[in-house]
């Protein structure tokens, strides 16, 4: 006997009660005593004082208070079930679940599993915590408890319910074998009277044992030694005590707490709380409660007809939480869904179809997919993961209930808000690197995807292209609550924390799960119209009666129907997404129109397609269930568009093609091109954009401005300046969103003259420049042209070319090179050639301009010199602190087709950063980044940081300060 199982006969286990409660007076005998008793309290009655005939009075109502509560038990006696049936339980109604034209899913009994097995055969650490958990005094009482029934009762009138609680094992092997499902006093009453009975009856072990032999433990399986073969697929007297707590917590709520449902942390944390009630109990020492909690347990796997079983799952636990564990085991209902068994399999096989892909190019070894039908709510198909049967990779967790990070998926809500502000598809927003400030105690600068940027765009591109930079804007404009209000507007039922999300959270910093994400798109492509979740559309009761049926109703308007056109005509835009996912891509269908978003989040652990016609929306997942990072290039566009688009194409096979419903107020409206705002005699071109009625554009575009010139000087004109010499020239002014926060406005500006658009002096009252500016604040522009930006240098000499302007004199341009000044002239231009060696690796040109008057302004070139390599790394610099996450970038020539970045300690063993790597193609060179993720973070201390080539050729060592 191990050291857990105590004895049962040290805690009274072997005793036995024969006291008859109801038995051998007939009832006949009962009305007698009665009557008798009556009579004499009559006569009592007449004789005694004031006093005495008050306490009379009390002691009367006493006694029928008592006389009513005998009369109740000794009426509700007459025609019980016989105890002795106990042994000879006959298996209830099955439940049966169809999909929506009839075909069966599943029968909860229809594989029925029970086997009798002796109470010697059961071990001690299930009959114990058993006992822990459902009813700890059950070798002391004699089959109620008065205590627990006068608890239940005042909780049911205080609440105003039936709980039907407070229930001891003996009462529960009553309700189970011999009494109906029905909840009322009645039924109470004949639970109680049949336990005094079987007390009397039956031994405490005997009763046990007709317990553990009789009790549901979910779906078919009724019974210990069932329960073991299904769960652990052993027999009950080799239960380990971790699979005996699991086991002990499953009768409470089988369906809610089945280790294939989606609730696996509920039934961990009630086999933790059986654990510590045996502890608490005296069953187990402390030693044993840990041991068992910490024990690794593998469920077998489950094989039957089950047809979607992750959404059988999902109806049965809804079916649980509506009629109760009791009905939905052993009630008989008929269940009709919503599932369209034929698209059912056409999702499976699209998932069929492209995980082995997935798994073997990419690391992702599960999908999943939900498919509604927007106009009503109802869910068509669910597929939780790729095999339910598959537990080497978890494969009853149904991750379209679990929460997952969206990645960009999760834009179309941000713009929905920036819409309802006034903001239109055609607002420019400017797509350059930005510092957008700490949050979390961190620097913000997001990358796009690409790790190119764009400079201006609309937000119809910025959406479409899925581009990050811009998506943050938006997202700091409208204010991160306003956007958390509208995902939870459409259905998004997490994001609770308001204040645990920043401006990430437009790039997918918090988690949603599939099935409020497919919901959430649906009201889209209902016109702003959000309709709940379906997945019931009949039950009846065992005898067709119908217990509750799915009306149609006309959904809750929570987008303005405007707004919701606006985000589908962008997510529908095949041409305004070419620029970075190609004309041919997997987010549209041949043959209609179909609205699309993909979503990848850090580090590829997550990647999404979401997208929807009139008629179905669809979402897909794919990742690893254990959040392990895919490799490298496994984003929503690779891994998850292709499940998409072939569920997409076989579900809209043979339905008529629908447009999406215009609604009244859009409007077409010519733009500017870049500014997005109505056309001035300036503009140079005009594209047609659609607006809402509310939003329409007022502004005139002020991105093309008209500046005289004088032409001898190239300076702005002034009222010295000959008639003949003064000229108008358009110049693109640039600002930033935010023009007066220099974090947003001075990025824009460095973009717009690194890319060929200065920045002309301000004009004056009169129309011209030069006077509005007083001597020491003439604005001062200063240019490199030549080198470019992280230009690769490969032969001397280096041409380094400056350009000055400004209303006030130059007095002088000064060059320096790594801090050591190298040239010097008093003109507003310079050219000059450096011919100097220095070692291969970055170096710094800084260029100085200043007027007579005394303004300053500066410029810098960073270029990466390459003699004795033809790689050389641009980022970490030489000697830093640095911060994570750390941006890595190499600069190679042409011919470099790829790198990787190492670290080690000095002296040490190199390892490999681990991460994707984005190429960009320059004129004159290749460029590799790479994002250092703060979970890759290593230890406090130095290291050297090299990149390699695929052929082996290094670069120089740049050491590094990991705080």
């Amino acid at each position: 006997m191990s050291s857990y199982q105590k004895s049962w006969h040290d805690r009274g286990g072997n005793f036995s009660r024969r006291r008859s409660i109801i038995g051998g007076a007939g009832y006949g005998r009962t009305r007698g005593r009665l009557w008798r008793a009556l009579k004499r309290s009559l006569r009592w009655l007449r004789a005694g004082s004031t006093l005495k005939m008050i306490i009379k009075l009390a002691a009367i109502a006493a006694a029928c208070v008592f006389l009513i509560g005998l009369s109740a038990f000794a009426y509700y006696s007459k025609d019980l079930p016989d105890p002795d049936k106990l042994t000879n339980r006959v298996i209830p109604e099955s439940t049966k679940i169809y999909d929506r034209n009839g075909e069966l899913l599943y029968d909860i009994h229809g594989e029925a599993q029970r086997t009798l097995i002796s109470f010697d055969d059961m071990p001690q650490g299930i009959k114990q915590a058993t006992i822990a958990i459902e009813d700890k005094d059950f070798y002391r009482h004699s089959g109620i408890s008065i205590g627990r029934i006068l608890y239940s009762a005042a909780f049911d009138v205080l609440t105003f319910s039936k709980s039907q609680g407070a229930s001891t094992i003996t009462q529960q092997l009553v309700r189970n074998a011999l009494l109906s499902r029905e909840k009322s006093i009645a039924r109470k009453i004949k639970e109680i009277v049949l336990a005094l009975e079987i007390e009397r009856k039956y031994t405490k072990d005997e009763i046990l044992k007709l317990y553990l032999n009789e009790i549901p433990y979910g779906s078919t399986i009724y019974g210990i030694q069932a329960a073991a073969q299904s769960f652990f697929n052993k027999n009950a007297k080799d239960l380990t005590l971790a699979e005996s707590a699991y086991l002990a917590a499953l009768p409470q709520s089988p369906t809610l707490l089945s280790p294939y449902g989606p609730n696996r942390d509920k039934l961990e944390d009630r086999k933790n709380t059986v654990l510590k009630l045996m502890e608490d109990q005296g069953f187990i020492n402390h030693e044993q409660r840990e041991a068992a909690k910490n024990e690794k347990v593998s469920f077998s796997a489950v094989k039957n007809s089950i047809k979607a079983p992750h959404f059988v799952l999902y109806i049965e636990e809804q079916l649980a939480e509506r009629y109760g564990e009791n009905t939905l085991q052993e009630g008989g209902l008929l269940v009709t869904t919503s599932l369209d068994m034929k698209l059912q399999r056409s999702a499976e096989e699209a998932i069929a179809e492209n995980i082995e892909h997935n798994e073997t190019r990419y690391g992702a070894k599960n999908a999943s997919l939900v498919a509604i039908d927007p106009k009503t709510g109802q869910i068509l198909a669910m597929v939780g993961s790729r095999d339910f049967f598959d537990n080497t990779n978890d494969g009853q967790v149904n991750v379209a209930l679990r929460p997952r990070q969206p990645g960009s998926s999760f834009k179309p809500y941000v713009y929905a808000t920036a819409f309802k502000q006034g903001l239109s598809p055609a607002t420019m927003l400017m797509d350059v690197i930005t510092n957008f400030g700490s949050f979390g105690g961190e620097e913000y600068v997001p990358q796009n995807y690409t790790g190119k940027n764009h400079g201006p765009v609309s937000i119809r591109q910025a959406l479409a292209g899925s581009l990050n930079v811009p998506a943050v804007k938006t997202i700091l404009l409208v204010g991160v609550k306003p956007s958390i209000d509208t995902a939870h507007d459409l259905g998004i039922t997490t994001l609770q924390d308001e204040s645990r999300y920043g401006p990430s959270l437009v790039l997918g910093g918090g988690e949603v799960r599939l099935i409020d994400h497919v919901a959430a798109f649906g009201v889209f492509a209902n016109s702003g119209t959000r309709m709940p979740l379906v997945p019931i559309l009949k039950v009846a009761d065992s005898h067709n009666n119908t217990l509750e049926e799915y009306q149609e109703k006309a959904g809750q308007q929570v987008l303005d129907p405007q707004i919701a056109y606006l985000i589908t005509s962008i997510l529908s835009d095949n041409n305004a997404r070419t620029f970075i996912f190609g004309a041919k891509n997997y987010l549209t269908l041949p043959d209609r129109p179909v609205a699309a978003k993909t979503g990848t989040t850090q580090e590829f652990r997550d990647a999404w397609t979401i997208g929807y016609t009139p008629q179905i929306a669809t979402g897909v997942w794919v990742g690893n269930n254990d959040n392990s990072a895919m490799k490298s290039g496994a984003d929503g566009s690779a891994v998850a568009a292709p499940i998409w688009n072939s569920f997409m194409k076989k579900a809209h096979a043979g339905l008529t093609a629908q447009p999406f419903v215009r609604p009244n107020g859009i409007r077409d409206i010519a733009v500017d091109t870049l500014s997005g705002k109505l056309p001035t005699a300036y503009t140079p071109s005009t594209k047609p954009e659609i607006f809402a009625s509310f939003a329409l554009p007022e502004q005139s575009d002020d991105l093309h401005i008209p500046v005289k010139i004088d032409k001898t000087t190239l300076l702005p004109a002034n009222k010295n300046t000959p008639d003949e010499n003064i000229e108008t020239r358009l110049y693109t002014i640039f600002h930033s969103e935010k023009p007066d926060d220099p974090n947003w406005e001075t990025p824009v500006r460095e973009w717009a003259i690194a890319n060929g658009y200065p920045y002309p002096d301000v004009p004056g009252d009169d129309g011209v420049g030069g006077d509005s500016n007083p001597p020491g604040t003439s604005t001062l522009y200063i240019t490199m042209p030549e080198p470019s930006e992280n230009e690769l240098i490969k032969a001397l000499p280096l041409k380094i070319s400056v350009q000055a302007s400004s209303a006030d004199p130059i007095k002088n341009i000064t060059l320096s090179f790594d801090g050591e000044k190298i040239f010097s002239n008093d003109s507003a231009t310079a050219s000059f050639f450096l011919d100097t060696s220095y070692p291969d690796g970055v170096h710094l040109i800084q260029a100085r301009a200043t007027t007579r008057s005394g303004n300053v302004s500066e410029i810098t070139r960073r270029v990466n010199y390459a003699f004795g390599t033809s790689i050389v790394l641009g980022s970490p610099q030489q000697n830093t602190s640095t911060n994570f996450p750390l941006s890595l970038v190499a600069r190679a020539s042409s011919q470099v087709s790829g790198v990787a970045f190492y670290y080690q300690k000095p002296g040490g063993v190199a390892k490999k950063i681990p991460g994707p790597i984005v190429k960009t193609s320059h004129d004159q060179y290749m460029e590799f980044a790479q994002t250092w993720s703060a979970s890759d973070k290593p230890k406090a201390g130095l290291y050297d940081v090299y990149a390699q080539t695929n052929s082996g050729e290094k670069t120089e060592l740049v050491r590094i300060s990991v705080p």
